[in-house]
């Protein structure tokens, strides 16, 4: 607002431009008029939609990921991209950022609804925790000895013992391998994985903001936090959220039913924020309790345009938030701890299911699964460790070159994957088979006979 006072007195009248005072004289030229707040943000929005557009034509010829195709759009149109950047304000994308994380999580938690947590196999659930452990403390030290500070060594070592499951299911949809057993295994473990990884990402933040000191103390009160958050939101939120989805749903409007989700949903990040625990943390456990009502299916369908506009609002602005002139100084470091993190997951998965006598194909299939893509979690964690100050410029470039190499690798892993077949295998499923028909034949004879 631009307020001119004219005093009779002088000659000279006064120029109050946002409460500052400015003499309006011959020598004092007027500032020049200047685009508003808003006009920069539909520019900038429009700027990014574009561009984005151009790049995902460009992946699709090439038939790889939108992910690799926003993360690249990102990278054209940020402040560190020279000569210039094109979009005019670096707080619309964390902003744009912000929001992705939310409607991200968000829809992913849909797909989780409790009573789909509590099915997932024993074997899943050993499998999933023994290799995301295992993962995240080999590439840790991995991460130490390339010379990553003791956080950013955190950071990248969570990011990378999380597999993306968007990018995975969908190359194995595209093999027809969405029915194999390996691919039922993968999505149990992935279950527990996701769900570890929201919770150890919930105690890093904690501890970043308790000042950063790793004390045994810090991380079991940071552990008791994030547990006493995610125990409260399921078992309150279990017995209110479900009734209340569904309550609304019987109005059939969906626009009522949108605004009421997404209430709930933003509501539970704010929580999360205010215990010191990430967004992440609140929208994915709030997707988990819109799961268990009974009209979730229509929640999810009504979502899905959300999730994928904020999606790619996400994974375009993390690839503008990367200052790309570190990337050259990273490949090597990427490179290796791509092959640390992939080669960790891929003999802890197969390895343990092996001695369960899973066969060699379903488990080297489901262990190259697990190794193959990082992505929409990966680079949460990276935004997560930026929010809260504890990680380096650095962490940026290092998981952007190690999300595209791994998307852009992964169909070529699994195609791999799935001519794997030993004849070992066929040798003991057709005796199990012919075990099974032999129990079944005496069962049925028993029944005869009685």
């Amino acid at each position: 607002m631009i307020l001119f006072n004219t005093y009779p007195e002088t000659e000279n009248s006064s120029l109050l431009v946002f409460g500052l005072m400015a003499s309006n004289d011959a020598s004092t030229p007027l500032p020049a008029q200047t685009n508003s707040p808003l006009e920069f943000l539909v520019q900038d929005f429009a700027i990014i939609m574009i561009v984005a557009t151009i790049m995902l034509l460009i992946t699709f010829k090439l038939k790889q990921s939108a992910v690799i195709g926003y993360i690249l759009a990102g990278m054209l149109i940020g402040p560190y991209t020279p000569p210039f950047s094109l979009i005019h304000n670096i707080d619309t994308l964390s902003a744009f950022a912000e929001l992705g994380i939310i409607m991200l999580l968000f829809v992913i938690g849909i797909d989780f609804p409790i009573n789909r947590l509590r099915q997932v196999g024993r074997i899943s659930a050993i499998v999933a925790v023994a290799e995301s452990m295992g993962t995240l403390l080999i590439t840790f030290i991995v991460a130490q000895f390339l010379g990553f500070s003791y956080f950013d060594s955190l950071f990248i070592a969570l990011a990378l013992s999380i597999t993306s499951t968007v990018v995975t299911i969908k190359v194995l949809e595209e093999l027809g391998m969405i029915k194999d057993k390996s691919t039922t295994l993968l999505l149990g473990i992935s279950i527990v994985e996701d769900t570890l990884a929201i919770a150890i990402l919930g105690i890093l933040q904690s501890v970043a903001t308790q000042g950063g000191d790793i004390s045994f103390a810090n991380i079991i009160i940071s552990a008791l936090i994030v547990g006493a958050f995610i125990g409260g939101t399921l078992v309150i939120g279990s017995k209110l959220v479900p009734k209340l989805v569904d309550r609304i749903s019987k109005v059939n409007d969906y626009a009522l039913i949108l605004i009421s989700i997404l209430g709930i949903a933003f509501f539970l990040s704010f929580l999360a924020k205010s215990v010191g625990l990430s967004v992440a943390t609140g929208a994915f456990f709030a997707g988990v309790l819109i799961a268990e009502a009974r009209s979730a299916s229509v929640a999810r369908v009504i979502t899905t345009p959300l999730r994928d506009m904020f999606a790619a609002l996400f994974f375009i602005s993390i690839g503008a938030l990367m200052d790309i002139s570190l990337v050259p100084a990273f490949i090597i470091p990427a490179l290796i701890l791509i092959a640390v993190s992939l080669s960790s997951k891929l003999a802890i998965v197969s390895g343990i299911l092996s001695i369960a006598k899973y066969g060699k194909t379903t488990a080297l299939r489901t262990g190259i699964g697990m190794s193959a893509a990082r992505g929409e979690l990966s680079l949460v964690v990276a935004k997560v460790g930026q929010d809260t100050g504890a990680v380096s410029n650095s962490l940026f470039p290092v998981l952007g070159v190690v999300t595209i190499i791994t998307t852009f690798i992964t169909p070529y892993m699994l195609k791999f994957g799935k001519r794997l077949n030993f004849k070992s295998d066929s040798g003991n499923s057709t005796a199990r088979t012919a075990k099974s028909d032999k129990g079944k034949e005496q069962t049925s004879n028993e029944d005869d006979a009685s």
